[in-house]
């Protein structure tokens, strides 16, 4: 892949990342879908543009299908993300459900690195610190910012649960295969259990079906989802791990600015200095790690 062709599709990705939590923020913000039924409909409609996109290209002929025991635990954990990620923002403002969301991706890479060995070196140590006190400092309540419009800890609780999921989701996307069609059967495989959800929700609520909010789950599962992951799954093999880590921090940052400038979202200095430290205590475990793997001579 040429350099530029690798830089366009990276930030491509990096956008469809971005819009996901702004489109969902949006469609649930404004009250026209319930988070269930966005969930059921964005799994799906990613469903039906992967498998286009399969038989288009032929892929089912061509590459060998992962094991259904493989792609329903996948999609378990995809649909784990996706409605975690749908109940959380329905209180989470776009640009705080990012930042948790990527410190929870992290904190799952980092658990899984140290699981097969890996040590920090307290320069990494220190930049967890900050990060976790930059989270910490995000969800606690603060004085004369209580009201009820605030996240309750169930959505803080719930966009955690999306991180770590999605994090699991990409470690279990390491397996292998071509990622388009190992994507078209773990949404495939996702379908079955947001179905069960909507049924069980509809004890609890009436669905809503407002038109906006459809359009913005077929915008969420066909386009940043699905187009959105087979471009970063394009690019990320001529990616080294650390620029593919360090490119991602810029998904929570996009999201806040685009929260801010889309959503009338409030811009506050506790935000600001909380995103600071988050980013920045991560951006420094992720480079730590580069220069030391740099100095032992292998290949980040």
């Amino acid at each position: 892949m040429s350099p530029l062709r690798l830089a366009v599709f990276t930030g491509l990705s990096m956008l469809a990342f971005t819009g996901n939590a702004l489109i969902c923020r949006a469609a649930l913000l404004g009250g026209s879908i319930d988070a269930a039924s966005f969930t059921a409909l964005r799994l799906l409609s990613g469903a039906l543009m992967l498998w286009l996109i399969v038989w288009l290209r032929g892929l089912q002929r061509r590459a060998a299908a992962p094991s259904p025991r493989a792609s329903c635990l996948s999609g378990l954990v995809l649909f784990a993300y996706a409605a975690a990620f749908s109940y959380a923002y329905a209180r989470v403002p776009a640009g705080a459900g990012a930042l948790i969301l990527f410190a929870a991706v992290q904190t799952v890479m980092i658990g899984y690195g140290f699981y097969r060995g890996e040590r920090f070196i307290p320069l990494q140590w220190l930049g967890l610190l900050l990060a976790y006190g930059g989270l910490l400092a995000l969800m606690l309540p603060r004085a004369g910012a209580a009201s009820a419009s605030s996240p309750t800890p169930f959505a803080y609780a719930m966009m955690l649960l999306s991180g770590g999921a999605w994090g699991v989701y990409s470690l279990l996307g390491r397996r292998g295969g071509d990622p388009r069609l190992v994507s078209a059967h773990n949404f495939l495989y996702a379908l079955p259990f947001a179905l069960l959800l909507s049924l069980v929700m509809l004890w609890l609520e009436a669905p809503q079906w407002g038109r906006e909010g459809v359009l913005y789950a077929l915008l969420s599962g066909a386009g940043a989802s699905a187009l959105g992951y087979i471009v970063w799954y394009s690019a990320l093999p001529a990616l080294k791990a650390t620029t593919a880590a360090s490119v991602q921090l810029s998904v929570p940052l996009m999201t806040a600015l685009g929260g801010i400038v889309l959503l009338s979202e409030p811009f506050t200095l506790h935000f600001l200095l909380v995103s600071l430290a988050i980013v920045g205590g991560l951006a420094l475990v992720i480079f730590s790690k580069s220069r030391r793997v740099a100095k032992s001579g292998l290949r980040p």
